[in-house]
C-alpha cells in the first residue's frame, strides 16, 4: 500500500530491519522479528516497541527503500517504518504481509526501475519516483472510502490491518479507530480500538501475546464513562457476562460520542426497526462514516432544542450575533440552517433563542461590512420584523443557500398574505399569515382571499370548547377575574417587545410568564406558537378536512378501540357529556390514526386530545397533536411506548442525581414507575386536577419534556420526608396520589375539575393543598438547571438499556415456554437462544437484500420475534446438531427446514428448532428414528431434492445377502423370527400415535440409507456399524420386495397360506405381517414399500445400531465450540458460497 512521500529525520535508529533482496535504487527489508520462527526475543521485544510506540505505520513488517546512487538518504516506498543507518527517509505506503509488498516489488521492477537508468542527476530520481507515488495513491483514493475521511491514507492501511486482523466480511464497513489501553483486572493492554458498523474491536500484540476482541453493538448492555483504581476518566463497555475499560484517549469526548451514536444506530435498526426512522443518510449501514455520525449528533441535537420534525436537515451551523432590540445590544450564539428553518441560540443558555420558519420570511438581504457591523445580514418576516445577524464568517455561501432553500420553501407552499394585519386582534397578529390559502384541485389551483372567520365556519367544529361549554354558575370570584386580566395585559406588554408570532424572541422573561400560567384566552394560540404547530397549520389547508372524510365510517380495529376510550376521556367536563365534543374528539383522533398508521391509536392520546380540544379549534388540536405524538415526545405512542420508558428510565437517574436519600430509602425505583410513567404519557393529566394539570401543558409545550422531568423532580421532593418514613412501597405510592390530588390552580377563573383517576377525592380528614404555580416555580429554581443536550445524551444512554431490557424479557419469555417442552438444561438453552438470534443478526449484518422485517418484529409473540432462514438454520445445524454427515450434512439441513416450516414461509422459530435438536440429543431411539423417517419423506424430501439418485444403484444395497448369519464364536442369529415378534409388538402400539406416516418408497429408502452410511462416518465403531446396516438395509429389501410381489398378487392371505420351497415357513409368516399392515395413503399396486414400524424393528435387531443411537451425547461441548465457530463460517460461506463442507475446530 502506497503511502503519501513525508521526510523524517531519524538519528542513532535502531537495527530494527533486516535486508531481504536489493537492486540498483530499491531495497526490500523485512522488519526484525516478523516471520522468525521460534518465537526469539528479538521478535518480542520489537513486538513489544510496535504495541508502545503510537505511529501509524509501526507493525507494518515490510518496506521498500528508494537507493539514490551517490546519497546517503533510504526513502521507504512501500511501508514507512524505523531505517536502519538512514537519517532521513520518505514515508510512502505499508506492506502488512510479504504478498503485498512483493506485488509492489513486482511493480516497480517492471514499471520504473529501467526508466531510472536515463535520470543524470540523483535529485531527479527522487522526485520522479515520488511523483510515481503519489499519482497510485490519487488513484487508490479516487474511492469513497478513502474520500470521506480526513487521513485517506493512514484510515487505508488502519483498514488493511482491521480486516486482515478480524477477517470480517467486505459488508462490516469500518467506520473509525483509535489507540487505547484496554484494561484486564488492573493490567492495561495498549493496542488499537476499531469501531466498525456493527461491532467494537481491539486488537493488541504485547511481548508476543495477541489479544483481539469482538463485540457486536447489539450486545452492549451499558456504555458509560466511568473511572477505575489507576485512571480518572475511562469508558466502560457492559455485555452479559463481562465488563472492558478502555482508557487513554487523546479525544476520550469524541471517542465516546462516537460510540454513543454507534450503538444507538445499530441497536435500533436492528432491535427497534417498529420505530426506527434514520436521516436518509444513515439509511444503508454500508455507508456510515465518522462524519455521518457527527452530522447525526448534531441533527438530533438541533431537532431536540428546537423541537422540529424529524425530518428537518440541519445544514450549516455558524457562530454569529443578533441584534436584540428588546437589550439594545447583539447577542453572541449560534445560527442554524434547516431545509425549512432559520434558528437562533444564545451562547448562554435561555438568554434568547429564536425560530424562523422560512414560510414565513419574506427577504434575506447582505448588509454593507462595516468594523461595528462586521459581514451582516437581514432576515425580514411578514410581521414587519427585521432579524440582524452580524459576524457571519463565510457569510456569501451562507445566504447562498438560504436564498435557496427559501426560494423552493415558497414554490412548495405558496402563501398570499396580508400586509397591515390589526394589532387590536389577538387572532390575526398570531395567525395573520394563514389568512389566505392556496388549494389544489388536481391540475386548478385555486388562490383563496377569504378571511380566517369565513374559513373556519366550514370546520367541523369553530371554536375551543371551553367557549362553548361553560357550566351553570361558573362564574369565578372578581379576585380570579382580575388576575386572568393581568396576566392577559402583561402577556400583550410582552408581545409588544418580543413579537406575537412564532418569530418571537423567547427569552428567560418569557419562561417567567409560562411558569406563572397562561391566561385562558390565550392557552391554545400560544400553544400552536410555541410548538410551531402553527406552520404545520398554514402549510397543509384542506388537510385536516380531507383526512376526515377519508377516514370517517370507517371500521377496524383502531376505530373499535377510539369508540371504547371515547367516553372515558375527561368525563368530568360537561364537553365530554355532550355528543358535540364526543364528536370532535373521535375525529380528530380517527383523522391522525389514518394520517400515522405506524402509531395508530394508543390509550392516553384520548386524555391528551381532549384537552387540546377544550382549548383550540378542531383543526389546530389535530396539529397540536402530530406536533406532541411526532415531535415532542418521540417514540411515546406506540406498540412498545419505548420512547416513555427511555424518559422513565431518565427520570430515575436524575432521582439518584437530585434526591439521594430518596433514591437509598427506594432502592428498587421500578416500584415508582408504576405511577411516574402516567406522569410521562399523559403530562400529568390523568392524576391531578385539570385546573393545575393544563398549567403543566403550558410548561411542556414552550420546554417540553423538561418540564416534565423538573416537574416530577418537585413533587418527589415535596414529598420526601413521607415517601422516606413510608413503610412499604404501597404506602408510598398512596403519598404521591393523595399529594397529587390535591394540587391546586388558584387563579384559574374556571371552577375546579377533580382529577378522574383521583384516589383520595373522600377524604375525610383535611388534606393541606398546594398550589400549581408555587409547585412549577420549585421545579425551575431547584431542578431547571438540566440542558437538552444532557437530556438528549441520557436518553441515548438508557434506550440502549431499555432496548437490552426488552431483549432479555423476550429470552426469558422464550425459554420458559420451550424449558418445559424439553429436556435441555436451562443453561445450554440459553446459550442455543445466544446462538439462534446471533445468527439472525449476522444476516442482518452483511444480508442486506434481506427484509429484515420478514424476521424480526417486536410487535409480534415473544415467541415468533426472531425467526431464521434456511441457510442461517444450516448453519446452525452444522455448529450444534450431533448428526454431522460429511458433505450430506447440508443436504439434512435443508430437509429438516422443510419438515419444521410447517407453514411454510421459508422461517422458523426458535421453538421448533429446539424441538428437533432436543430428538437428537436427548430422544430415545424410536424418536430418533421417527425423526430421520421423516427426514426422507415429503415433505422433507422432495422430487427435486439434489440428492436423490434412482433405485438400487448402490451396491451395498444388494437383496443378496442371508437372513441368518453366522458370529464368529459359531452361534447363529436368525432375524426373520426376530422381526416377527418386534413387528406385532409395534403394530401394538400404532393405535397410540397421533398420525400414521406414510410407507416409504425404495427411492426414498436409498435416501434413508445413505444418511445412515453419512453418520457412521468417523464414529470410533464404524466397522461394525458399516456391517451392521447393511445387514438391516438387505432385510428391508427383501421385506419390500415381499410385499411388492404379494401386492401385486393381490392375495397376500394366499401367498401366505403356500409357502416357498425356498424359504422357511416363518418367513413367510413374517412377510405376510409385512403385507397386511395397514397405510396412511394409498399406494400404486405393485409399489416397492416399507414402513416406519419395519425399519425400526429391523435396526433393533443389531445392538451395535442400538447403542450408537441409544449413546448419551453431550451439547455443552458443541455449543463451545459454536460460539468460537459462528463467526469463521458466517464469513466462509460469504467468501466461498458454493463450498459445501465447512472446517469447524475439533471438538
Amino acid at each position: 500500500m502506497w503511502l503519501k512521500p513525508e521526510e523524517v529525520l531519524l538519528k542513532n535508529a535502531l537495527k530494527l530491519w533486516v535486508t531481504q533482496k536489493s537492486s540498483c535504487y530499491f531495497v526490500l527489508q523485512r522488519r526484525r522479528g516478523h516471520g522468525e520462527g521460534g518465537g526469539r526475543l528479538t521478535g518480542r521485544l520489537v513486538g513489544a516497541l510496535d504495541a508502545v510506540l503510537d505511529s501509524s505505520a509501526r507493525v507494518a513488517p515490510f518496506r521498500i527503500l528508494l537507493q539514490v546512487p551517490g546519497s546517503q538518504v533510504y526513502s521507504p516506498i512501500a511501508c514507512g517504518e524505523l531505517l536502519n543507518g538512514s537519517d532521513i527517509y520518505w514515508a510512502i505506503a505499508t506492506g502488512a504481509t510479504l504478498e503485498e509488498i512483493n506485488r509492489h516489488w513486482d511493480w516497480l521492477e517492471q514499471n520504473l526501475l529501467h526508466t531510472l537508468s536515463v535520470f543524470d542527476n540523483k535529485d531527479d530520481i527522487a522526485s520522479f519516483v515520488k511523483g510515481k507515488v503519489k499519482a497510485l495513491i490519487a488513484e487508490e483514493t479516487s474511492s469513497r472510502l478513502a474520500e470521506q475521511e480526513e487521513e485517506p491514507e493512514k484510515f487505508r492501511e488502519a483498514l488493511v490491518k482491521f480486516e486482515a486482523r478480524f477477517n470480517f466480511p467486505e459488508a462490516e464497513k469500518l467506520v473509525t479507530y483509535y489507540s487505547c489501553c484496554c484494561w484486564k483486572g488492573r493490567v492495561p493492554r495498549q493496542g488499537w480500538l476499531y469501531l466498525s458498523i456493527n461491532h467494537l474491536c481491539f486488537y493488541s500484540f504485547f511481548l508476543g501475546k495477541e489479544l483481539k476482541l469482538v463485540i457486536p453493538w447489539v450486545d452492549i448492555q451499558k456504555l458509560e464513562r466511568t473511572s477505575n483504581v489507576f485512571l480518572t476518566d475511562t469508558i466502560r463497555i457492559t455485555t452479559q457476562n463481562k465488563e472492558r475499560d478502555f482508557s487513554t484517549f487523546l479525544n476520550l469526548d469524541e471517542v465516546f460520542k462516537i460510540m454513543e451514536q454507534l450503538a444507538d444506530v445499530t441497536l435500533r435498526r436492528l432491535l427497534d426497526n417498529e420505530v426506527f426512522d434514520l436521516d436518509p443518510d444513515l439509511q444503508e449501514p454500508s455507508q456510515i462514516t465518522k462524519r455521518d455520525l457527527e452530522a447525526r449528533a448534531q441533527n438530533e441535537f438541533f431537532r431536540a432544542f428546537f423541537r422540529l420534525p424529524r425530518e428537518e436537515k440541519l445544514h450549516t451551523v455558524a457562530d454569529c450575533s443578533l441584534w436584540t432590540p428588546f437589550s439594545r445590544c447583539h447577542t453572541a450564539g449560534r445560527i442554524f440552517s434547516s431545509d425549512s428553518y432559520i434558528c437562533f441560540a444564545s451562547r448562554e443558555d435561555g438568554c434568547c433563542n429564536v425560530v424562523l420558519p422560512l414560510r414565513e420570511v419574506v427577504s434575506i438581504e447582505k448588509m454593507e461590512d462595516t468594523s461595528l457591523l462586521p459581514n451582516p445580514i437581514i432576515v425580514s418576516i411578514r410581521s414587519k420584523m427585521a432579524f440582524q445577524f452580524i459576524e457571519l464568517k463565510d457569510r456569501e455561501n451562507l445566504v447562498e443557500g438560504l436564498l435557496l432553500r427559501l426560494k423552493q420553501v415558497h414554490a412548495n407552499h405558496p402563501v398570499h398574505y396580508e400586509t397591515s394585519p390589526s394589532d387590536d386582534d389577538m387572532a390575526s397578529p398570531v395567525f395573520y399569515s394563514t389568512s389566505t390559502c392556496t388549494d389544489k384541485f388536481g391540475d386548478l389551483e385555486m388562490v383563496s382571499s377569504q378571511s380566517i372567520e369565513e374559513r373556519e365556519k366550514e370546520k367541523p367544529h369553530p371554536e375551543p370548547l371551553t367557549a362553548v361549554f361553560q357550566q351553570s354558575g361558573s362564574q369565578s370570584p372578581d379576585s380570579r377575574l382580575s388576575r386572568e386580566q393581568i396576566k392577559i395585559s402583561l402577556w400583550n406588554d410582552h408581545f409588544v417587545e418580543y413579537g406575537r408570532t412564532v418569530c418571537m424572541f423567547r427569552t428567560e422573561k418569557i419562561r417567567k410568564l409560562v411558569a406563572m400560567g397562561i391566561p385562558e384566552s390565550l392557552r391554545g394560540r400560544l400553544w400552536l406558537l410555541f410548538s410551531d404547530a402553527v406552520t404545520d397549520l398554514a402549510s397543509h389547508p384542506g388537510y385536516y378536512g380531507n383526512l376526515v372524510e377519508q377516514s370517517l365510517g370507517r371500521c377496524c380495529l383502531v376505530t373499535e378501540e377510539i369508540e371504547r376510550d371515547l367516553h372515558r376521556s375527561l368525563p368530568e367536563h360537561p364537553a365530554f357529556q355532550n355528543e358535540t365534543g364526543i364528536a370532535a374528539l373521535r375525529r380528530v383522533l380517527t383523522a391522525y390514526a389514518h394520517r400515522n398508521p405506524r402509531i395508530g391509536y394508543c390509550q392516553s392520546m384520548n386524555i391528551l386530545t381532549s384537552v387540546l380540544l377544550l382549548y383550540a379549534k378542531e383543526e389546530e388540536a389535530f396539529w397540536l397533536l402530530v406536533a406532541v405524538c411526532e415531535r415532542m415526545l418521540p417514540d411515546y405512542f406506540n406498540h412498545r411506548v419505548i420512547g416513555a420508558q427511555v424518559d422513565q428510565s431518565v427520570f430515575e437517574e436524575l432521582i439518584k442525581e437530585h434526591l439521594p436519600e430518596l433514591a437509598e430509602h427506594m432502592s428498587d425505583l421500578s416500584a415508582l414507575a408504576s405511577v411516574s410513567l402516567s406522569w410521562f404519557l399523559t403530562l400529568f393529566l390523568s392524576i391531578m386536577p385539570l385546573e393545575s394539570a393544563v398549567h403543566v401543558v403550558d410548561c411542556f409545550f414552550y420546554d417540553g419534556i423538561k418540564a416534565i422531568f423538573q416537574l416530577g423532580l418537585a413533587v418527589l421532593e415535596a414529598n420526601a420526608e413521607e415517601l422516606c418514613s413510608s413503610k412499604d412501597d404501597g404506602q408510598a405510592l398512596m403519598v404521591l396520589s393523595r399529594f397529587l390530588d390535591h394540587i391546586k390552580n388558584e387563579d384559574s377563573p374556571g371552577p375546579p375539575i377533580g382529577s378522574h383517576h383521583a384516589f383520595f377525592s373522600d377524604d375525610q380528614e383535611p388534606y393541606p393543598v398546594t398550589d400549581i404555580a408555587d409547585l412549577i416555580r420549585d421545579s425551575y429554581e431547584k431542578f431547571g438547571n438540566q440542558s437538552v443536550e444532557q437530556i438528549e445524551h441520557l436518553r441515548c444512554k438508557h434506550r440502549i438499556r431499555v432496548l437490552q431490557g426488552h431483549e432479555d424479557t423476550t429470552k426469558q419469555n422464550v425459554l420458559r415456554v420451550v424449558i418445559p417442552e424439553v429436556s435441555i438444561l436451562p443453561e445450554d438453552l440459553e446459550e442455543l437462544y445466544d446462538l439462534f438470534k446471533r445468527a439472525h443478526m449476522m444476516s442482518c449484518y452483511w444480508e442486506h437484500h434481506r427484509p429484515m422485517a420478514l424476521r424480526h418484529d417486536p410487535s409480534r409473540p415473544y415467541a415468533e420475534q426472531y425467526r431464521i432462514d434456511a441457510r442461517q438454520f444450516a448453519h446452525l445445524f452444522q455448529l450444534v446438531s450431533p448428526w454431522t454427515c460429511g458433505v450430506h450434512t447440508e443436504i439434512l439441513a435443508e430437509r429438516l427446514f422443510r419438515l419444521l416450516d410447517d407453514n411454510m414461509d421459508q422461517l422458523i422459530e426458535f421453538k421448533a428448532f429446539t424441538s428437533c435438536l432436543d430428538i437428537m440429543y436427548n430422544g430415545e431411539m424410536n424418536e430418533k428414528i421417527k425423526l430421520l423417517y421423516r427426514l426422507h419423506i415429503p415433505p422433507a424430501l422432495t422430487e427435486n431434492d439434489r440428492d436423490s439418485q434412482s433405485p438400487l444403484k448402490n451396491p451395498l444395497l444388494s437383496t443378496s445377502r442371508p437372513l441368518v448369519l453366522g458370529k464368529p464364536n459359531g452361534d447363529t442369529i436368525d432375524y426373520q423370527k426376530q422381526l416377527k415378534q418386534m413387528i406385532k409388538d409395534l403394530a401394538k402400539e400404532k393405535d397410540k400415535m397421533e398420525k400414521e406416516l406414510p410407507k416409504m418408497s425404495q427411492r426414498e429408502f436409498i435416501q434413508f440409507c445413505k444418511t445412515l452410511y453419512s453418520m457412521f462416518h468417523e464414529d470410533p465403531e464404524e466397522n461394525d456399524l458399516y456391517q451392521a446396516i447393511a445387514t438391516v438395509t438387505t432385510l428391508l429389501l427383501q421385506i419390500g420386495e415381499v410385499g411388492q410381489r404379494g401386492s401385486s398378487s393381490g392375495s397376500c392371505s394366499q401367498e401366505c397360506e403356500e409357502p416357498q420351497a425356498s424359504a422357511p415357513p416363518e418367513q413367510d409368516s413374517v412377510f405376510a405381517e409385512a403385507g397386511k399392515s395397514p397405510q396412511a395413503f394409498p399406494e400404486t399396486e405393485g409399489d416397492w414399500t416399507v414402513s416406519l414400524e419395519h425399519i425400526l424393528a429391523s435396526l433393533l435387531t443389531e445392538q451395535s445400531l442400538v447403542n450408537f443411537f441409544e449413546k448419551p451425547l453431550n451439547i455443552k461441548s458443541k455449543l463451545e465450540n459454536a460460539k468460537l465457530n459462528q463467526y469463521s463460517l458466517k464469513v466462509l460461506e460469504m467468501s466461498h458460497p458454493p463450498q459445501a463442507e465447512l472446517k469447524l475446530n475439533d471438538l
